[in-house]
């Protein structure tokens, strides 16, 4: 499944990488000090010369399989050449698919000093960014990670270049009157080997593809921690986590770097802190560890938490008034494109508090933790009395819903299905598509899936976006073509807050959630039991002829298959590995 999906788009050749010690021989104390990378690296070619100027030729070279080794036959280079007559020898090359790594750069024999040569290197998760320059007035930049630096390239050698995320690179050469010659240009991509156990297929190809782009944008950010992006922020954020490892418990199951990432942020956040400066943050990570344990069942890592969560729980009652109103400090943040709307934020927080305290009573709860429990069930009991005006937020309205602080249906109809897509986000989309489930507008959710994560497909995405507007549709060129003239440059010219221009993510994991959302709602399985022990399948097609999919349980993969006959009526197959019950 992983050769299947991951890579179709490349020509590829894998690196395979050993210390072995010699016959007799014992690793070296600093050998054996080291840690071994969970990560795998392959070498993957571009697959087409998007633009090039200057004087240039046999480029074409550049797009077969490498094998990361110079020879001293010199034959087939890529020239890029300067002297002095016309413009700076350039080249944009595509590598088909969004990617998280470096570059290695294989170079030929030049003349007559043998001198490494000065070039200009720029990553670009759409063309037009790797065109930019960073400072530039759409916001090109190297934060977090170094994407447009100078370098130079050994003659007849090797190097290997910084890593961010990318799909596209652009190579200049520098310096005047010289000939570079490449053998090789390769990007090394970094990921880790796991295969999908999770799979969603149905009678909708537009609905396969955005499943199997969130199960492959969260893939991406599976590095040694749990990322929000591979170009930025390359961070843990735990409010980005939630929608990552549910995109994670749907496709690839247990995972080590779901609880290490946990960890990390409990350990970096001493109490009284907030998770990532924002209170919402903390919160999610009480909702994660419930979400995880109802997935893989280790009670004992859920033990490990008591202490440090009836702190946190603490601290969260302690922000709401005698009115029953929360009033938390710290950041207060939902996502960016409510930020602007402090009542609908305060309606958010009113129901994250409600969401996250019922959480940690049944943490609680399975810990022997009875105190701590009680107070979670009396500081609910009283919030659910006062219910916010969501004020218009999707994002408020959402979460009022899901945590039943507004019916669900009332939240749908006045709120989240006005003007369809319009207001939605990449990361609190989710929750709309929940709060959407939970009112039983299955279809109307599945419409906004098409229309709201497949535009980004249409303008040539192939992982999802930090964020997206439905406005910036009308005249906006594809991502993956240089802007042509009187079009809009969909990644250059949007984007606000902290995505202004460049600076946007097309790759963050928060964005992932209708991958969860279609294996939960429309494939119809939901975990009941801890551990996947109990697994309750309820399909909703909408106006779907069929689907059929995957899940990982600790138990082994669980196989559903939904028909609908002539009738109106779903026909459903179910193979279950056993050790899990079944409720239909």
């Amino acid at each position: 499944m992983l050769q299947k999906f991951l890579y179709p788009f490349f020509t590829v050749c894998l690196l395979a990488t050993a210390i072995q010690a010699q016959p007799g021989k014992k690793l070296s104390n600093t050998a054996k000090a080291g840690s071994i990378s969970p990560l795998t690296r392959q070498y993957v070619s571009p697959v087409k010369i998007l633009w090039k100027e200057g004087q240039t030729s046999n480029l074409e070279q550049l797009l077969k399989p490498g094998i990361s080794q110079a020879d001293l036959a010199n034959r087939n280079m890529a020239i890029l050449k300067n002297d002095g007559s016309g413009k700076k020898a350039s080249i944009l090359l595509d590598f088909g698919k969004e990617l998280q790594g470096g570059l290695e750069i294989v170079t030929g024999m030049w003349g007559p000093k043998n001198l490494p040569l000065k070039i200009r290197v720029r990553y670009g998760e759409s063309a037009s960014e790797a065109m930019s320059d960073v400072g530039g007035p759409k916001g090109a930049t190297n934060d977090h990670a170094i994407r447009d630096f100078t370098t130079v390239a050994p003659w007849l050698g090797r190097i290997q270049l910084a890593e961010s995320g990318f799909r596209f690179v652009r190579i200049d050469l520098e310096e005047e009157n010289a000939e570079l010659q490449l053998k090789e240009v390769r990007a090394i991509f970094t990921y880790r080997d796991i295969p999908y156990i999770g799979s969603f297929k149905s009678s909708d190809e537009r609905l396969n593809k955005i499943w199997e782009t969130g199960a492959y944008t969260v893939h991406l950010n599976m590095q040694e921690y749990l990322w929000d992006g591979i170009k930025r922020d390359r961070l843990v954020w735990v409010g980005d986590l939630h929608p990552e490892i549910s995109t994670v418990n749907s496709v690839f199951g247990y995972n080590e770097v779901v609880p290490k990432s946990l960890d990390l942020s409990r350990e970096t956040t001493p109490l009284p802190g907030w998770m990532n400066g924002i209170s919402t943050y903390s919160m999610w990570w009480i909702i994660l560890h419930y979400d995880w344990y109802m997935q893989n069942g280790d009670l004992n890592y859920l033990k490990q938490q008591k202490s440090y969560l009836s702190g946190l729980v603490k601290q969260i009652v302690a922000k709401v008034g005698d009115d029953n109103k929360e009033k938390l400090d710290g950041t207060r943040f939902l996502d960016w494109p409510s930020s602007e709307n402090p009542k609908g934020i305060h309606a958010g927080l009113q129901a994250m508090t409600v969401w996250s305290l019922s959480a940690a009573s049944k943490i609680s709860t399975l810990v022997g933790d009875k105190e701590t429990a009680d107070l979670c069930n009396k500081t609910v009991a009283r919030m659910r009395k006062y219910v916010p005006d969501p004020n218009g937020s999707k994002q408020a309205a959402a979460l009022l819903a899901i945590t039943g602080l507004m019916p669900a249906e009332k939240a749908n109809k006045d709120v989240l299905s006005v003007g369809g897509a319009a207001n939605f986000s990449t990361f609190y989309g989710y929750y709309m598509l929940e709060a959407k489930a939970k009112a039983g507008d299955h279809q109307g959710a599945i419409d906004v899936i098409r229309q709201y994560w497949g535009a980004m497909l249409d303008l040539g995405a192939t992982t999802f976006w930090e964020d997206f507007n439905m406005d910036w549709i009308p005249n906006a060129s594809r991502i993956d073509e240089l802007v042509p003239e009187g079009k809009k440059d969909v990644h250059g010219d949007y984007g606000a807050y902290c995505y202004i221009g460049f600076r946007h993510s097309l790759c963050h994991g928060w964005a992932s959630g209708p991958t969860a959302w279609l294996t939960e709602h429309v494939l119809g399985i939901k975990v009941v039991e801890a551990g996947c022990k109990a697994i309750k399948i309820e399909p909703h097609l909408g106006d779907l002829k069929f689907v059929e999919g995957t899940y990982p349980t600790p138990y082994g993969v669980l196989k559903v298959k939904h028909t609908k006959l002539s009738n109106g009526k779903i026909k459903t197959d179910v193979s279950a590995p056993k050790g899990v019950r079944i409720i239909q």
